[in-house]
């Protein structure tokens, strides 16, 4: 038994802004993907995952009371006791969304009267699936937004306009410029909960908060709106600003050995860096006017082509 492909997912624009409901751009990244796979002598990694996949399995049979979705719960019982196990290439920890492709093929596979990718995705039907994945996710994050998990599952970029407002948009298609954005390996693992904890500490002061709203909104939305429109100088630009936003303010984030490469990218306009996720670890997401350049300035860091302009 193999299941469908279900792949990462990069939040280009918007991290701990959405929390608030401000503006994100999310897109799939089929360099990593996960899927479903049964097995009868298991790996140790696939021990963890079945084992993983059980606990799970109680916590979904806890969500059923919820009423807002019903899974075959015997049927994903009985695969696990079969040896079923998620196989995947998606690094954990790492922003890309390890847990949330695991959550989509779930849905996937064994949710009743699922809402399917086929069908005319309402605005509706797309709120729908985010509150399902977000109370599926939180197994492993304690909190979630459930964007993850849907980016995986319809694996189409989602423009975030607000908590209640999402749809599926078209990016532009890659040209073979020499501009890029990539990922940055910081080599360590970040977790999501302690930086989602700071985030929230952070807004019980009313100076980040003002921060948050005006600047860091502002900022990201422009560079959405560059984005899709296919603006590049200008979203260099907003791009350079919205750098400069995170470093002065969510240095907590931002793994110490980063912060003077951080900054150095600012000052001398080769490359902008921002957070990928909640950071605290995993990768950091860079965009740069020259993408040769940047992979020598860099060339002590692992880097990895997301999208070319």
């Amino acid at each position: 038994m193999k299941g469908p492909l279900f792949y990462a997912k990069i939040l280009l624009f918007g991290e701990y802004g959405i929390i608030k409901d401000s503006k994100g751009l999310a897109i799939p990244y089929n360099s990593y993907q996960g899927a479903l796979k049964k097995s009868e002598e298991l790996t140790e990694d696939a021990q963890k995952s079945n084992k993983n996949l059980l606990n799970f399995y109680t916590f979904l049979k806890n969500l059923e009371k919820t009423e807002l979705v019903s899974f075959r719960l015997d049927e994903f019982k009985t695969d696990i006791e079969d040896g079923m196990y998620f196989d995947s290439s998606i690094p954990q920890g790492y922003g890309v969304g390890s847990s949330g492709a695991l959550v989509a093929a779930i849905y996937d596979k064994y949710a009743n009267d699922k809402i399917t990718v086929l069908e005319n995705l309402t605005r509706d039907k797309l709120l729908k699936l985010k509150e399902i994945f977000s109370l599926m996710e939180s197994f492993f994050h304690g909190k979630s937004s459930g964007l993850d998990p849907l980016n995986s599952y319809l694996s189409i970029p989602i423009l975030i306009n607000s908590k209640d407002n999402l749809e599926p948009t078209g990016i532009p298609s890659q040209k073979e410029g020499k501009g890029a954005v990539f990922l940055l390996d910081s080599e360590m693992i970040g977790e999501t909960e302690p930086m989602v904890n700071i985030f929230m500490n952070k807004m019980k002061n009313e100076g980040f908060r003002k921060m948050i709203d005006e600047d860091f909104a502002n900022y990201t939305n422009a560079c959405i709106d560059d984005f899709l429109h296919g603006n590049v100088k200008s979203l260099f630009g907003n791009v350079k600003q919205l750098s400069k936003v995170v470093l002065d303010n969510f240095k907590p984030m931002i793994p110490k050995p980063f912060h003077k490469i951080w900054k150095s990218g600012i000052e001398s306009n080769d490359y902008y860096l921002k957070l990928c996720g909640s950071g605290g670890g995993g990768y950091i997401l860079g965009f740069t006017e020259d993408f040769d350049k940047t992979k020598i300035i860099l060339k002590d860091y692992k880097l990895e082509l997301v999208y070319r302009f």
